[in-house]
């Protein structure tokens, strides 16, 4: 659209979150550029640092520009990147993940994802599935009900996530009412949700990303459907979401993560008054900005325990280090470069903070292959 808009003196406003590298004297960029997603949640820690790391945003639409970005930090003759932290989604991860291996990079990927992977060159410091998705499940159907609905975005998150859902069902007595896939970004969620009238499940486990989440909350509500009527559990709306949603259309709904704002630790406390200075006291803390957060933190004792930046040399030393994180300790595990998390079911109020309902009492050892559920046999390929 940029050269029919130059051409034309025409003038747009860009919504979306974009790669950056551009600048058009007839557009408004009014999205994010890589620099304004999971970057802040890094950043301030990362001032006066000897060793240079790069911060990388969201990046589900752009993988070719983010790439081309990483790839030149990571082979610079001269101050070459130790680290790069970030990544949005996991269709921007699996587009990442071979630049890092062919060019012994190390990723801090800080978002929860669907499981079935575990990289060499990269550390999860999101939940895998045995830390949210799986533990969240059985809660509903103890809590809530049998009969499960599932919607989310078509990428490889939703879908990966759902065929474990739908294995979990089957063995453990749940129902699947209905299955539906939309397309990243969209807002017209009526056909979906006069289906979900005619299901009538017990339970929408939401696996939106984005704004599409925007609109199907606010249209469920202009449809008569609210947190008393249906049981909604999203992965992926938290304190940020809240904030563009808004807390009177979300107060009821619930959320399965490992961090809320509301999480009490004394970490917790000292981090939510560090950001809220640095960032304004408006803003918020979420489940993504802390993992970020914490990612910085192992990273540094890594490389504090290795006495080098180095990648093998990081790696060996990463095993098994422990950090008190805002979420409560956390620990590296070595054999999949993971960390073992604490999960979280909590419930919108109407401030726009979660109420823990629940959580699994102690971190819980990941296992991003679900090796230790028989009902998950064959569903990594393994």
């Amino acid at each position: 659209m940029l050269p029919v808009f130059e051409q034309n003196n025409g003038l747009l406003f860009y919504p979306v979150q974009y790669e950056g590298l551009e600048s058009s004297p007839n557009i408004f960029y009014t999205g994010a550029t890589t620099n304004q997603q999971i970057v802040p949640s890094v950043s301030w820690l990362l001032e006066n640092r000897g060793s240079k790391m790069f911060l990388l945003g969201s990046d589900y639409v752009f993988p070719r520009t983010a790439n081309k970005i990483i790839k030149a930090q990571l082979t610079a003759e001269e101050d070459k990147v130790a680290a790069v932290f970030g990544g949005w989604t996991s269709a921007s991860r699996k587009a990442m993940l071979p630049v890092f291996e062919q060019n012994n990079g190390l990723l801090f990927y800080p978002v929860q994802y669907e499981g079935l992977e575990s990289s060499p060159n990269i550390f999860y410091t999101g939940a895998t599935t045995n830390q949210q998705i799986v533990p969240s499940v059985s809660w509903l159907l103890e809590n809530r009900g049998s009969k499960m609905f599932l919607l989310g975005s078509d990428y490889v998150f939703p879908r990966t996530a759902n065929k474990i859902i739908k294995a979990q069902l089957t063995a453990e007595g749940g129902e699947l009412a209905g299955e539906e896939y939309t397309p990243l970004g969209h807002t017209d969620f009526s056909t979906i949700i006069a289906k979900i009238k005619e299901a009538k499940p017990d339970i929408v486990y939401n696996t939106l990303n984005g704004d599409s989440n925007v609109a199907f909350f606010k249209q469920l509500k202009d449809a008569g459907i609210t947190s008393k009527d249906m049981t909604t559990l999203s992965v992926s709306v938290a304190e940020e979401e809240i904030r563009g949603i808004g807390a009177d259309i979300l107060e009821g709904h619930l959320a399965a993560w490992n961090y809320y704002q509301s999480t009490d630790t004394p970490e917790n406390k000292a981090f939510v008054d560090k950001y809220k200075a640095k960032y304004g006291s408006d803003r918020v803390t979420a489940d993504p900005i802390e993992a970020g957060y914490t990612a910085v933190y192992l990273w540094k004792a890594a490389v504090e325990k290795a006495g080098s930046t180095e990648v093998a040399k990081v790696k060996e030393a990463a095993k098994g280090i422990e950090f008190a994180a805002p979420e409560g300790k956390v620990t590296i595990d070595g054999d999949n470069q993971h960390i073992y998390k604490t999960v979280r079911i909590g419930e919108v109020q109407a401030d726009g903070q979660f109420k823990e309902l629940w959580n699994s009492g102690e971190p819980v050892k990941p296992d991003p292959y679900l090796k230790t559920y028989d009902w998950a046999k064959g569903l990594s390929g393994e």
